[in-house]
């Protein structure tokens, strides 16, 4: 298990958080002041568009990419706002064929899109003019982008960690398979398509089976396992997964995983200020 001290700093911190909303904003750095600036990502044929926020002083700073979720509608803008504030520049970008990105949007797809941005960050002009850090790159997921930040940071070492909020795994389709769960992801995947081009959520169900289980999270332990790992588990219907994301991860990892469970929904509706606290604690070591 993760340090006792560790998670209970975390929740001490996040319920602080919760209970004293932020006063003041940081003094502004005239020189290097903090930015928001829009980003077109070509990939595939495709154009994918994204917000990055540049935090204050001259750099190069930490950098966080941050993944939505399915389709996206909890976007945790606040969140890249919070990290900012910290000294972490983010990148959220929206993947191919959601919300506006061009394309054909598909799971796949999705874990291309968040190779590309790593890419995007690293290569030498965008890194020098987004003041970014490659050796200080961490991916952070919600919901569907937990499942794709695992994915992409498990196969690639540059990354320096991952963290995952209310994680999706598409591994369940093979370990639990059932027709009952079948038609439980169906139907949130009806709900979800919206937003999305050039796909059905018979499409989505039929992917995700397919490649359950080569993307079991449950296996990205062993991958992950010099790396720190962040699992934030909600009141949700992916509660159980998630801790059993944590659990498995911790047999390689017994001192790199940390795991926190904040009690309120899949979006963390009344706990945003916990969740910002929490991840900001989890990720004050990794900006050295």
């Amino acid at each position: 298990m993760a340090p006792a001290f560790l998670i209970a700093a975390l929740v001490a911190t996040a319920s602080a958080a919760a209970a004293t909303p932020p006063v003041a904003d940081p003094p502004r750095d005239a020189a290097h002041p903090a930015a928001m600036l829009q980003i077109e990502m070509p990939n595939g044929g495709a154009t994918m568009f994204g917000t990055y926020y540049r935090a204050a002083g001259a750099g190069p700073h930490p950098t966080v990419l941050l993944l939505h979720g399915l389709p996206g509608y909890e976007d945790n803008g606040d969140l890249a706002q919070a990290l900012r504030r910290a000294g972490w520049n983010v990148l959220r970008f929206h993947y191919r064929g959601a919300w506006g990105s061009g394309g054909t949007f598909s799971f796949a797809h999705a874990i291309e899109d968040a190779r590309m941005a790593l890419a995007y960050l690293r290569a030498p002009e965008q890194a020098g003019r987004l003041a970014v850090d490659p050796a200080r790159i961490v991916v952070i997921g919600h919901s569907m982008g937990g499942f794709v930040a695992a994915t992409v940071a498990s196969r690639d070492p540059a990354v320096r960690g991952v963290a995952l909020l209310s994680a999706w795994n598409p591994g369940t389709l093979a370990s639990k398979a059932s027709a009952e769960l079948d038609q439980a992801m169906l139907a949130e995947f009806r709900g979800d398509v919206g937003p999305l081009g050039g796909v059905s959520p018979e499409d989505l169900l039929a992917e995700a089976k397919q490649h359950a289980r080569e993307w079991d999270l449950l296996d990205d332990g062993e991958r992950l396992k010099t790396r720190p790992a962040l699992v934030v588990a909600s009141d949700d219907f992916l509660r159980d997964d998630d801790l059993a994301i944590a659990e498995a991860w911790r047999k390689s990892n017994p001192h790199g995983v940390t795991s926190l469970h904040l009690p309120t929904d899949h979006s963390y509706s009344d706990q945003r200020l916990a969740l910002q606290a929490a991840v900001i604690g989890w990720l004050a070591p990794l900006a050295r």
